[in-house]
């Protein structure tokens, strides 16, 4: 038990069935419900529409049964870890359920370290701080900057032209690289929703003596991931884009980098002792996780993974590539309309994607399909400037230039047909 961690079982609190790991789900459950289903919108004329969202990538809705753990977990909510008193003592036991759960969810190994922070971006900040000194990092140009940023010696790759270059890539950058090595990519990507080969890109690295630090952020919400099995050394993502909007995030990974780094914060519950000096826990989850954490944000994403695996993911699976299938014929068909992608039209993804409309800036038309239509979109380079300026052809523009933006709709869990076929009737009536 880690020092100054509250002795509580989990099992006096929880019975054995919230213990399970995904394989032992007894049977999948009905596709769960999201808050807002029935949310309506004002459009011109004064009319109220049923909301169309088709902007998951940016935040999902809440899911019912994390409305309910979220609202369960409130009437008895306290400290945690260091409190005697019953509502401390229930309410770090679910902290700390909530830590298992992610672990399952993700398929980590038994001694991987959980460390909840604020999103994938503070996530991999936190990695970046517990870095060997030295270093070097190789991100490809096509990353969310939540991963392309953090780093404080970095080898920028240029987006490559098919899966096979990007390993070939990978393999010939770190082969070049003495001392620590870092490779970091996306496993879907944030703007074309393409899947990346993070399995093959794993065992380069590792041939190298390199790790692997994989931004699942925007894969979680749509597949299975299985951490030990793909390989991998860390993953992160956010409970936001997971139906979990309670502001919640996690690093998961090998502990030695996590425990021997300098503390993301300083302060309350990181430390064994205070005197002169500061003696920090070599337990990398309380090491860098100091102060109060986000113990509702915790629950809820530990209650978004375990309604995703009840359910099971064939059923979510199906349903998402019908819709997103659906989407690309119907831009597809549209005169003007030019869909945004990596590698190609078969190149499998999630239920991601950016367009352009010829003749339209990308704000224009996300704001019309806002006032008229009730649909909801994305516009802009999503935190992801040198990619889509490279998808556009190697146009330059800031973050605010309506000239270089596309627009991206993304679907998920109550998605229904309907908000495709508004979305792609709009597109014709635009153009």
């Amino acid at each position: 038990m880690t020092p100054g961690r509250c002795a509580v079982s989990t099992l006096t609190i929880f019975n054995s069935a919230d213990a399970r790991t995904p394989a032992e789900t007894p049977q999948e459950r009905p596709i769960p419900a999201v808050l807002g289903a029935d949310l309506e919108v004002p459009v011109k004329g004064g009319r109220l529409v049923p909301y169309a969202n088709l902007d998951y990538a940016a935040s999902a809705p809440c899911l019912e049964p994390v409305n309910a753990a979220v609202a369960a977990a409130l009437p008895a909510y306290s400290s945690v870890h260091r409190g005697a008193g019953y509502a401390s003592q229930l309410t770090t036991a679910r902290y700390e359920q909530a830590r298992h759960t992610v672990r399952a969810f993700v398929g980590a190994r038994p001694d991987d370290a959980v460390i909840f922070t604020r999103n994938t971006t503070d996530a991999t900040n936190l990695l970046s701080r517990c870095l060997p000194a030295g270093t070097t990092t190789v991100v490809f140009d096509t990353e969310h900057h939540a991963s392309l940023l953090p780093w404080e010696r970095s080898v920028r790759l240029a987006p490559p032209a098919f899966p096979g270059a990007a390993v070939r890539a990978a393999d010939e950058a770190l082969a070049g690289i003495d001392g620590p090595k870092l490779l970091v990519v996306t496993a879907a990507s944030n703007v074309t929703g393409e899947l990346w080969p993070i399995a093959a890109l794993a065992h380069i690295a590792h041939r190298h003596g390199a790790r692997i630090l994989v931004d699942a952020a925007q894969l979680v919400p749509h597949r299975r991931l299985n951490l030990t099995a793909l390989g991998l050394d860390y993953v992160a993502f956010s409970g936001h884009k997971l139906y979990a909007p309670f502001g919640a995030g996690v690093l998961v990974g090998r502990g030695d980098w996590l425990a021997d780094g300098e503390p993301y914060l300083k302060g309350g519950g990181a430390v064994r002792s205070v005197g002169d000096t500061a003696e920090w826990h070599d337990d990398p989850e309380p090491r860098h996780e100091a102060g109060t954490p986000n113990v509702l944000g915790a629950i809820a994403l530990a209650a978004a993974c375990d309604a995703l695996n009840a359910t099971g993911w064939t059923a979510l699976v199906r349903e998402e590539e019908r819709l997103i299938a659906r989407l690309r014929s119907g831009l597809a068909s549209i005169e003007g309309v030019r869909e945004l992608s990596l590698w190609g039209n078969d190149h499998p993804r999630v239920g991601i994607v950016s367009f352009t409309v010829d003749g339209h800036s990308a704000r224009e038309v996300a704001e019309i399909l806002s006032s008229e239509y009730g649909i909801g979109v994305r516009d802009g380079k999503f935190c992801a400037h040198p990619f889509v300026r490279h998808l556009l052809d190697g146009a330059e523009g800031g973050c605010d230039d309506p000239a270089v933006s596309a627009i991206r709709a993304s679907i998920g869990i109550g998605t229904t047909q309907e908000h495709v076929d508004r979305l792609i009737e709009a597109l014709r009536d635009l153009s």
